[in-house]
């Protein structure tokens, strides 16, 4: 079964930055597009962020400009880069793959935590 699983999370000040990687299990040509959750305490669930496999992107409106998804294809990874961080960024991050046309496959999750 397809795994991913996330790293990279912590707890960093306001305007500090952070990297997040997502590794799968296998190769993720596999998945029409791969991506980024985030669920803040008392706030619905919103996708940060999303490339498909041609390297187009898209973002949040809260998070762009600030933060970077990438793909490495041959490491089987998604990272995000996230910079000028707010104590707004708090959640816990999800990564997360498309299949078909929704998320199919998620990880387990990483908590980001941001200080004033």
């Amino acid at each position: 079964q397809v795994r991913l699983v996330e790293s990279g999370g912590g707890l960093v000040q306001t305007g500090g930055s952070l990297r997040l990687s997502c590794t799968a299990s296998e190769s993720i040509f596999s998945f029409n597009a791969m991506g980024w959750y985030r669920q803040a305490p008392g706030l619905q669930r919103e996708l940060v962020a999303n490339i498909n496999n041609g390297g187009s992107t898209d973002y949040a409106d809260s998070v762009k400009g600030r933060f970077t998804i990438s793909r490495d294809n041959a490491m089987n990874t998604v990272d995000l880069q996230m910079n000028s961080l707010s104590p707004e960024d708090t959640a816990t991050y999800t990564c997360t793959a498309a299949q078909f046309s929704s998320w199919d496959i998620w990880g387990q999750g990483t908590v980001v935590a941001v200080s004033s």
